[in-house]
């Protein structure tokens, strides 16, 4: 296994994604709806049931149409209720795409009980999870968060170690709840089980494009969740936002627990470590900082919650 995942990708499946120079997020995004034919034709995925409960079941994204509908809740949630500024080829498809859905899993919550408005009359797609796996990324020119953070160091001190990057997460707003959430982490927990990987990682958002007024989460993070070196990694130079902003002392932890999104606050439960430095995406108009969990490292009694059978009715 190749320790270091390259910055530089080669003509490949995501070289085929790459913009145009005329009417770029067009071209891309349309470029990248063909890749989920790619998707669709690479080696079958286990299509047993992950969890359910109640009506609400996660397993993986079987089809192209389901990814669809994943694509399809992303844009309502980052697009229409978020600040996230689509691109032309996202705003004419109603859908949020880029080349890396043609090289990941895509991690669903069903909810049986409610219909897709498509013609196959689909179980609605409620939740959803990006996943990334290591092997994938190195063939395909890297993790999507290397866009954002240099992970090479990282991934290169942990060469005998496996690591999945977890994005584009979303649940629809009805559905964010205790009960949809602990559903998709028992549908991850599953997934690392059965493909034994040994590190998760990936960009976590806070929402907001001005650090000054992002100061008191992010000194949080500094202070009490920045990764040991051993587990460190910074942002890219040319993007790197300080987070220490206010000294520790000056912190009080309830009121910056309060002021960080449920997602950040899920991680730190589990036991994740924290990046040097955020960065700014305009784009999605966030301020994300990187999230490194490894799977070692999360809490034994969360490790029994997610890993017990989740069949309740």
């Amino acid at each position: 296994m190749a320790p270091n995942v390259s910055l530089n990708p080669p003509r490949n499946l995501l070289q085929r994604f790459r913009p145009a120079p005329t009417v770029p997020g067009l071209i891309s995004s349309l470029q990248a709806y063909g890749g989920l034919q790619a998707w669709a034709a690479r080696a079958h995925r286990p299509s047993q049931s992950l969890g359910r409960v109640g009506s609400l079941e996660v397993r993986l994204a079987q089809t192209a149409a389901e990814v669809r509908q994943a694509q399809k809740l992303r844009y309502r949630v980052f697009y229409q209720e978020g600040s996230a500024i689509p691109n032309p080829g996202r705003l004419f498809a109603r859908r949020d795409v880029d080349g890396y859905d043609a090289i990941c899993d895509h991690l669903l919550v069903l909810d049986h009980a409610a219909r897709d408005n498509s013609p196959g009359n689909r179980p609605a797609v409620v939740g959803t999870y990006r996943l990334l796996r290591q092997a994938l990324a190195e063939d395909h020119g890297g993790f999507y968060t290397s866009g954002e953070f240099d992970i090479s160091g990282l991934i290169a001190r942990h060469g005998n170690l496996q690591f999945l990057e977890l994005g584009r997460s979303c649940v629809l707003a009805p559905y964010r709840n205790k009960r949809t959430v602990e559903l998709l982490w028992h549908g991850i927990h599953a997934y690392i089980m059965q493909n034994r990987f040994d590190v998760m990682i990936g960009c976590a958002s806070l929402d907001g494009t001005e650090p000054k007024r992002l100061a008191l989460p992010l000194s949080f993070l500094h202070h009490y969740a920045r990764a040991p070196e051993e587990w460190r990694a910074q942002a890219l130079p040319e993007r790197y936002v300080e987070m220490n902003r206010i000294s520790k002392e000056s912190i009080d932890p309830k009121e910056a627990l309060r002021a960080l999104p449920p997602l950040v606050k899920g991680y730190l439960r589990l036991g994740a470590y924290i990046g040097d430095g955020a960065v700014v995406d305009h784009e999605f108009g966030t301020t994300d900082v990187l999230i490194v969990l490894p799977v070692a490292q999360i809490k034994q009694r969360y490790m029994e919650h997610f890993g017990s059978g989740r069949r309740a009715a």
